[in-house]
């Protein structure tokens, strides 16, 4: 039995991924600082993972075979800069460090889209869309700058370590609840974001079901003695949050998105999973016309 070890084992996504997990036969360890991590859990532990000795514990206490990093502040500016950034960089140094030096051999590391640079008040436009993994970063607010970091901290442990990493990037990230109404990570509904544009238009109507980021990160961790490493992957439901074209849409929020926006037919959306697809045999199964449930 694989012991895979969850940080921030009681979040948005994190809830989903002990389910899933355990659910495919891994003994999980669930850490987090606040309650919720689900009964599928074997173990679950309240620890610190900002600080490094509390990260070597851990660690050292379980002995993983794998580590899902998704612990973090996850919301832009929900906290001060400087708070969201020292946090979110501090524990992806503590994880991979921590990790890497107690000889467990996997880790995923979550990022995020927002390294793209999206949602810019200076402005900004894509280079093209869809957006893979090769489209520049360009962070500008503390929370997507840390997550670029956590993914160069992932890189350098890479190039320095016996122990195999990867990062992802889920979209805009649905728990099955809020399917149901509850609100997501932005405050509003999933029907709110279908019925006013401008609202997941920011983050250019990008989105994935918990559940199907999940079944990602499941098979990454399978496939990872078998990439180069380091790897980056975008995780995007297969269409957009849109009732729409995002040919449409995308300039009506953004117009500098006008040109690139046109390529996009139907309902394709702007960050492509083609690389998943390609290199790890996954999509996503679920979209917001199956998942909603309205009234």
């Amino acid at each position: 039995m694989t012991r895979t070890l969850v940080t921030g084992s009681a979040g948005r996504l994190g809830r989903s991924v002990v389910t899933a997990l355990a659910q495919a036969g891994h003994e999980v360890i669930g850490v987090d600082v606040v309650p919720g991590t689900p009964a599928e859990a074997a173990h679950t532990l309240p620890a610190d993972l900002t600080d490094l000795g509390e990260a070597y514990d851990v660690m050292a206490r379980f002995r993983p075979d794998v580590v899902v990093h998704l612990a973090a502040i996850a919301t832009p500016f929900s906290r001060t800069e400087g708070r969201i950034f020292r946090t979110n960089t501090q524990l992806a140094f503590n994880v991979c460090e921590a990790a890497a030096h107690t000889g467990v051999g996997r880790v995923v590391v979550a990022s995020s889209p927002t390294v793209v640079g999206y949602g810019a008040p200076h402005g900004w436009q894509p280079r093209y869309l869809p957006i893979d993994e090769d489209h520049p970063a360009e962070p500008w607010n503390a929370y997507s700058l840390s997550k670029l970091v956590a993914e160069q901290t992932m890189a350098a442990f890479a190039r320095n370590s016996e122990t195999r990493f990867a990062a992802v990037r889920p979209c805009f990230v649905v728990a099955p609840e809020e399917w149901a109404g509850a609100p997501t990570q932005s405050g509003h509904t999933i029907a709110e974001r279908l019925d006013r544009p401008e609202i997941a238009g920011v983050s250019l109507f990008n989105y994935i079901d918990a559940r199907d980021a999940s079944d990602m990160i499941g098979v990454l961790i399978e496939r990872l003695w078998d990439l180069p490493n380091g790897e980056v992957f975008f995780a995007g439901a297969a269409d957009a949050l849109a009732r729409d074209p995002l040919a449409e849409l995308l300039p009506a929020v953004n117009p500098a998105t006008a040109a690139s926006a046109a390529g996009l037919t139907g309902t394709s959306p702007a960050f492509s999973s083609a690389k998943a697809e390609r290199m790890l045999g996954w999509t996503a199964k679920r979209d917001w016309r199956s998942e909603l449930e309205i009234g």
